[in-house]
């Protein structure tokens, strides 16, 4: 049985970049963006999944890789 999209299916989720909770969920343990094949989410919402991950990158929410340099 297929999938179904999370953000499809939730009526009152949005995709944002500033929900790192949800952003999270889309994450790998390394912090890469997971697949669609694996997350389940349809095309249109894997699209705007990787948008504001990437937007959350650049504002610092969301780590680029899990291993912290000082």
């Amino acid at each position: 049985m297929k999938k179904q999209c999370y953000i499809c299916t939730q009526t009152d989720k949005t995709i944002e970049w500033k929900d790192r909770d949800l952003l999270k969920r889309f994450l790998s343990a390394d912090y890469k963006i997971l697949s669609p094949r694996i997350t389940g989410s349809c095309a249109k919402c894997q699209r705007r999944i990787a948008k504001a991950i990437k937007r959350a990158r650049t504002m610092g929410i969301v780590p680029y890789s899990p291993f912290i340099i000082k």
